[in-house]
């Protein structure tokens, strides 16, 4: 059985950095919107429906993949 490569901590720091310029750009844009987009953003379901979207579209990937023993 081949041995399965884990992420090393480059990687891992890496993907870390990435999703904290995502937030910080997600937070920049939604400064800039007018009052009533913002209102949309905080005061609606829309950010509840963006992170059940993300789980889903992370456990469909996972699903799909062939895996180690493929």
């Amino acid at each position: 059985m081949p041995d399965v490569r884990q992420p090393g901590l480059r990687e891992v720091l890496l993907l870390a950095a990435a999703v904290v310029a995502i937030v910080l750009a997600a937070a920049g844009v939604t400064a800039l919107l007018p009052r009533e987009g913002q209102g949309v953003v905080f005061h609606t379901p829309l950010l509840i429906l963006v992170l059940i979207g993300g789980t889903a579209i992370v456990l469909w990937r996972i699903l799909r993949s062939s895996g180690p023993g493929a």
